[in-house]
């Protein structure tokens, strides 16, 4: 089972040759994930999405490229994900409001930013 938590085959070279709009995008898209899991009450598949969403979290904090603030957004950026996906939700964040954060980053890869 481990398999299903990891990207098979991603690197941090590999991660690191992205946009921060592709990288953030695609956590996006695992948050998306962990959201619908979760509510569907579906604690397995909350698990799975949410430990691919913080490795690709880790993999771009990793990054040597996002000094500064734009790490501390990105880490700010996770800790607002656990708190809604496992925490108390302190922030107030709602599926809709995570989703449309990360569509901005998905969709500025798209068109190329």
């Amino acid at each position: 089972m481990a398999d299903r938590v990891t990207h098979p085959g991603m690197s941090a070279e590999r991660w690191q040759a992205l946009s921060l709009d592709e990288q953030l995008g695609n956590v996006g898209t695992e948050v998306a994930r962990a959201a619908r899991a979760k509510a569907n009450a579906n604690d397995e598949r909350l698990w799975f999405a949410m430990h691919r969403a913080l490795e690709l979290f880790d993999f771009t904090l990793g990054d040597e490229r996002w000094r500064g603030a734009r790490r501390r957004e990105i880490a700010r950026a996770r800790e607002v994900v656990c708190d809604f996906l496992v925490g108390d939700n302190e922030y107030g964040s709602t599926a809709a409001s995570l989703d449309a954060y990360f569509l901005s980053y998905a969709m500025a890869a798209r068109h190329g930013r």
